[in-house]
């Protein structure tokens, strides 16, 4: 008899990272998983949802809650209504959530409070910062959660700080859960969709952009777009880089492309607005976005999970915020948190720019983590 997995989704790396675990039970256990798709319509348009599922080839949502933007506790609020209704429906087996949204934390809260094993992808990531929602999301949700699939031996370390016991035995129940090390997901994606991004990406052509001469750039988090001082020291940064004979290419969120216009100071506008090496573009397709990781010199991002695929790609990075869940690559000397301080983003930058020699260890998997995980899901009781 099938296993029937309620899979929750709202943001698009959530939607990226689920293909993987779709993907494998598609073409190997088909016969013994089922899987219910639940987008809670937490990114909405087009750029930052739907383009993915088609892209992906991910199967259509069997639920979309269309609950879109809104403070923390409305947002979540709604999402648990919508969660357990559905859960209530289905009756699944078990709840699948990754990451650290305010969808994983309504998925997590709605399931275990019913009574339903919740597994967490992503789990054990810490930045030991809770003034991150991020955080307080990932903390609480591999806190009700059955089965942890924890990406790297940092994340397994920081659950047995928290109390997990790393040899638990079967029966696993969220008070006797059982945390796995099993590589990451997206890892896995970055593999399977490499050549093909070569074949379908078209960012390169689209801006004339030539391979090795520039680099990536993105910036989405809340305490840099939103913060007129951290954004134009960001920007600051950008210009100095851009000055310096490559091209910035940045892809931004509508909201954020607007907010430039009143956050940023007047002189670091118009100078953004002048020059040619710096150039603003709107977001971009999981295909496109891997190109560009792909042919870039270095990234510059406050994004976890580009953090991550710049270091799949071999590619360094410098990371605009104080903290990373990915202390492997820092400690490794693969990336460097800079915040938004300009002089420590430009340092990383030019060394960047210059050439470094550096080993990307395969701290990440092996590219079967999707596999693995679907195998766990099989045998849990």
């Amino acid at each position: 008899m099938k296993k029937k997995v309620v899979t929750i989704i709202g943001a698009r790396p959530q939607i990226i990272k689920s293909s993987a675990i779709n993907r494998a039970i598609r073409e190997k256990f088909a016969d013994q998983l089922e899987e219910i798709i639940v987008h809670t319509g937490q990114h909405y348009d087009e750029n930052m949802s739907n383009v993915f599922f088609g892209e992906m080839n991910i199967a259509a949502p069997n639920y979309n809650l269309a609950i879109g933007s809104g403070s923390h506790g409305v947002q979540t609020a709604d999402m648990l209504k919508g969660i357990e209704e559905i859960l209530i429906k289905e009756n699944p087996d078990a709840l699948l959530v990754y990451g650290d949204t305010n969808s994983t934390l309504a998925g997590a809260t709605a399931a275990s409070k019913m009574g339903i094993p919740v597994i967490h992808v992503e789990a054990g990531l810490r930045s030991y910062n809770k003034a991150m929602p991020e955080e307080i999301n990932r903390v609480v949700c591999d806190h009700l959660s059955t089965l942890l699939f924890s990406p790297t031996d940092s994340g397994v370390e920081n659950l047995v700080k928290e109390g997990f016991d790393a040899e638990a035995k079967m029966p696993f129940t969220a008070d006797n859960p059982k945390v796995f090390k099993c590589g990451d997901v997206m890892y896995d994606n970055s593999m399977y969709f490499a050549e093909l991004a070569k074949e379908k990406a078209t960012v390169l052509k689209e801006h004339n952009l030539v391979p090795g001469t520039f680099v990536l750039c993105t910036i989405h988090r809340p305490s840099n777009t939103d913060s007129p001082e951290r954004l134009t020291a960001i920007f600051e940064a950008l210009l100095e880089v851009a000055h310096h004979g490559k091209e910035v290419v940045l892809p931004l969120h509508p909201r954020t492309r607007k907010m430039l216009a009143t956050s940023l100071r007047p002189d670091v506008l118009e100078e953004v607005e002048n020059t040619d090496t710096l150039k603003i573009i709107d977001p971009v397709s999981f295909f496109n976005i891997t190109a560009l990781e792909q042919n870039c010199l270095f990234v510059i991002t406050d994004s976890g999970g580009l953090q991550k695929e710049a270091f799949f790609f071999n590619k360094p990075c410098v990371v605009l915020r104080k903290e990373t869940e990915w202390v492997e690559i820092v400690e490794n000397g693969n990336a460097v948190l800079a915040d938004a301080d300009p002089k420590k983003i430009k340092e990383a930058a030019f060394r960047f720019m210059e050439g470094v020699d550096m080993e990307f260890p395969s701290f990440y998997g092996d590219g079967h983590a999707a596999e693995f995980i679907c195998k766990e899901i099989i045998a849990l009781n």
